[in-house]
């Protein structure tokens, strides 16, 4: 029904920077708040950055001043712009969105949380 697909994960050196994108597409009629997250193996999946369909934005404080998520709502597009890299940045991210489909062909369904397959980031010397 919705599919989130990410990209521009890869392969930095500390210090360096790199651009996630992750755009959303189906019978989309509305999307909320988009998101990254981010997962290492055996750990529990945490929060990096979420943005609102209105633009209000909210950070872990590990990334605040070095990473900024915004969004293109024409395209249900969000992006994570993330510089000074650190090796602790390196995990699978993952891109989240809260959307609504449509039920009709006027009506807007309920809002369902979907998730993308993540792309791996890799931050080493």
């Amino acid at each position: 029904q919705v599919q989130l697909v990410e990209s521009g994960g890869g392969l930095v050196q500390p210090g360096g920077s790199l651009r996630l994108s992750c755009a959303a597409s189906g019978r989309i009629f509305s999307v909320n708040s988009m998101g990254w997250y981010r997962q290492a193996p055996g750990n529990e999946r945490e929060l990096v950055a979420t943005i609102t369909s209105g633009g209000n934005t909210n950070y872990a404080d590990s990334v605040k001043g070095r990473f900024t998520i915004s969004r293109d709502n024409a395209k249900n597009t969000v992006y994570l712009q993330m510089n000074s890299l650190k090796p602790e940045d390196t995990d699978v991210y993952y891109c989240n969105a809260g959307v609504a489909l449509y039920a009709g062909p006027w009506s807007k369904g309920p809002e369902t949380d979907y998730w993308g397959k993540g792309t791996l980031v890799t931050v080493s010397s």
